[in-house]
């Protein structure tokens, strides 16, 4: 009995065909047909340098093994294009329907989209790399209706440029309407077009999640954390709490209730500097420690000074500590506190 690979060549010789087109569309409908496990695994560990088990994994996230195109065309393409053999490994691990994808009517097109759109070179690239889902959902029904919705936010191409090379995820996260949605849920507590504009260029991946999670934030940072609508601090301290789950927020706060801070310290820091509630929680533990125990500040101190926890205690505060250090050991007159 002839192997499935012998029995695939015995039928081009038999058939006498000698077009190699022919040759690759029997090549290809054997490749992703229903039992071609080892034949698709064998590929991909020769094509691209995947091992065997990494190739058997993306074999499995396969959806329909049934087509005609062969992968070879994708590959030649990719590279032409720019991308380089592990940048293909890791998007075809990600989505291995991109190598059956139709190189003139589905790839082609959308990459002239990111190109006119202003995306070119190393960045058209680096995005697709970063997002493969970007070249297997539709041209039409997906990425031209999220430009035009990014678009209606953020003007300009150059803009949306900007917002794409910042988070490739905006091109494929999902359902537009989440954008508008939360773009209309900002415009509801007062913050202008200008601003808006502004936050979404700086945070993009802010107006990508559920609207619930936005409004139950803006929601805290108004009434939780009492930081008015019309504070130039608003979308910020949004952004901080927006950003992390509740139980990580619950957990900062304890440590600086931990050191004795109260709840209106805490919000009186918070809104002057939401950063310092981003910071991780390793990290507030720390300068809590040098601040409060080294150099005994006070709490009330600390919240009317938040840029003190911002600062790299590495290489600003610590040496700076030790400055300090050798003039009193000299005896020399010097500032109070010289961060």
């Amino acid at each position: 009995m002839l192997s499935r690979g012998k029995c695939l060549a015995h039928r081009i010789h038999c058939n006498g065909v000698g077009d190699l087109l022919s040759f690759y569309r029997l090549r290809s409908q054997f490749l992703y047909s229903s039992s071609s496990t080892l034949f698709f695994v064998k590929y991909l560990v020769d094509s691209l340098g995947f091992s065997k088990e990494e190739a058997t994994s993306t074999y499995s996230k396969l959806t329909s093994r049934k087509t005609t195109r062969d992968p070879d065309l994708v590959l030649n393409f990719l590279k032409q294009t720019g991308f380089d053999n592990s940048q293909i490994k890791t998007m075809v691990s990600r989505a291995p329907k991109l190598l059956f994808c139709d190189v003139s009517k589905t790839l082609k097109p959308k990459f002239q989209c990111l190109v006119d759109l202003g995306l070119s070179g190393s960045d058209l690239v680096n995005v697709i790399a970063k997002n493969t889902k970007i070249m297997v959902i539709g041209l039409d029904t997906h990425m031209r209706p999220t430009i035009d919705c990014l678009r209606r936010t953020l003007a300009t191409d150059e803009n949306i440029v900007t917002a794409i090379k910042r988070s490739p995820r905006l091109l494929s996260f999902g359902a537009r309407h989440i954008m508008d949605t939360n773009v209309l849920l900002l415009k509801n507590c007062g913050i202008s077009d200008a601003r808006i504009k502004k936050f979404v260029l700086q945070n993009p991946s802010r107006v990508t999640q559920n609207p619930d999670r936005v409004k139950y934030s803006l929601h805290r940072v108004e009434k939780d954390f009492r930081v008015p609508l019309g504070s130039p601090s608003f979308l910020y301290a949004f952004h901080v709490l927006s950003a992390q789950k509740k139980s990580t927020l619950d957990r900062k706060i304890g440590i600086f209730k931990s050191f004795g801070w109260s709840d209106d310290e805490i919000l009186k820091l918070f809104r002057k500097l939401p950063l310092c509630i981003a910071l991780s929680e390793v990290r507030i533990q720390k300068a809590l420690n040098l601040y409060m125990k080294e150099l005994s500040f006070e709490s009330s101190y600390l919240a009317s000074r938040p840029a003190f926890l911002a600062y790299s205690l590495e290489k600003r505060v610590i040496p700076r500590m030790q400055v300090l250090k050798i003039l009193d050991e000299k005896k020399l007159e010097r500032r109070k506190f010289v961060f």
